[in-house]
């Protein structure tokens, strides 16, 4: 199932609840690109390998193909999206709940930004989607185990496989360069990180695209009175759309989690950088072809601790380590706790 764009247009002019409902998840797509997409380009900025107002056009037109070209090959991240929470029964009980995980999401990553910390966004959506689903249904029954079990081997392979990929990947650059004079490698590594830069935003809108995009569709179709639809096709103007605001969010505020990923957390040389970039990618590629939920803030951070480790342990400064760590732990519980009152607010109110 799948809306054009002229039907969605009529049915945002006719239906408040829907029109509402866009508003806030086109909300949750810029402060995604605000908060989380400048990740994808935060190591080749920091490493001067291509400045921030170019950066941040590449990451806008890589995240666009990402969304685009990913979810038209494989649409499985947004399949689990959408199929983590039930919202079924009644869908104007059901829409409200929606927005108020919405206005939850908001709420937390805007907090985060302000305090210059990379959040995932990724985790605060299904963290709030999933407090505002056990709010509706009163209990864990809101919550589908079989999807979400995939968060927690995203989890695992963010972290975990983000460290070791980082780790290997330098190392094998440091072999196959070993007798090259640096000086002479700084160039071509360059050009080779603005490359990488570009491959992980476009794994980022493979990624997070499609995360938000499984939330639009189901907002469209609880507007429409539709709780139990278990299958849909995205529409080209969606991916569009999700893409240019995520562009806008990169532009307004992505300079401060730049710094804080790429320049406050570990001092990285052209070739590190490229590392890093190349050993995310892999993961996303990785998580997005099997249809697990990662998060590209965790997979990126962690990637880039991999890399200074594997020099020496005291280049990761572990004091921004250690903020970034307690964000992530408690974006599951905060932010889900948010959710689950906002619903319980908006559905007394509404």
């Amino acid at each position: 199932m799948t809306i054009s764009f002229g039907e969605f247009i009529n049915q945002i002019i006719h239906n408040v609840p829907l029109l509402i409902t866009t508003i806030l998840t086109l909300g949750v797509i810029l402060v995604n690109g605000w908060t989380d997409a400048p990740n994808a380009i935060a190591t080749c900025v920091s490493t001067r390998a291509i400045k921030p107002r170019p950066a941040i056009l590449m990451a806008a037109f890589f995240n666009f193909l990402g969304v685009f070209v990913m979810t038209t090959i494989n649409a499985n991240v947004a399949q689990t999206i959408y199929k983590m929470v039930d919202f079924g029964g009644d869908p104007q009980i059901a829409l409200v709940a929606l927005c108020a995980a919405l206005f939850a999401i908001v709420v937390w990553a805007t907090a985060a930004w302000y305090f210059g910390i990379p959040t995932s966004e990724s985790h605060a959506l299904i963290a709030g989607l999933s407090g505002a689903a056990i709010a509706l249904q009163g209990g864990l029954s809101g919550i589908n185990g079989s999807e979400w079990i995939k968060v927690v081997y995203g989890l695992i392979l963010s972290t975990g496989l983000g460290f070791t990929m980082g780790w290997i990947t330098v190392k094998i650059i440091e072999f196959i360069c070993k007798g090259i004079d640096r000086r002479k490698s700084t160039g071509p590594f360059q050009g080779a990180q603005v490359c990488g830069g570009a491959a992980m935003a476009f794994m980022h809108g493979a990624q997070d695209g499609q995360k938000f995009m499984g939330v639009f569709m189901l907002g469209i179709f609880l507007a429409e009175g539709q709780a139990n639809v278990s299958s849909f096709v995205i529409p080209i103007w969606l991916m569009v759309l999700s893409s240019a605001v995520m562009a806008l969010g990169t532009s307004i505020g992505g300079y401060k989690i730049i710094k804080a990923v790429g320049m406050d957390m570990v001092k990285l040389e052209t070739y590190q950088g490229f590392a890093a970039d190349v050993a995310a990618a892999g993961c996303l590629l990785i998580s997005s072809v099997t249809g697990i939920p990662v998060s590209t803030t965790h997979t990126k951070t962690t990637a880039i601790m991999g890399v200074g480790a594997a020099k020496r342990l005291s280049s990761v400064n572990w004091g921004v380590v250690k903020e970034m760590i307690w964000t992530w732990v408690l974006t599951f519980p905060g932010c889900g706790l948010i959710g689950f009152l906002m619903a319980k607010i908006f559905i007394s109110i509404f």
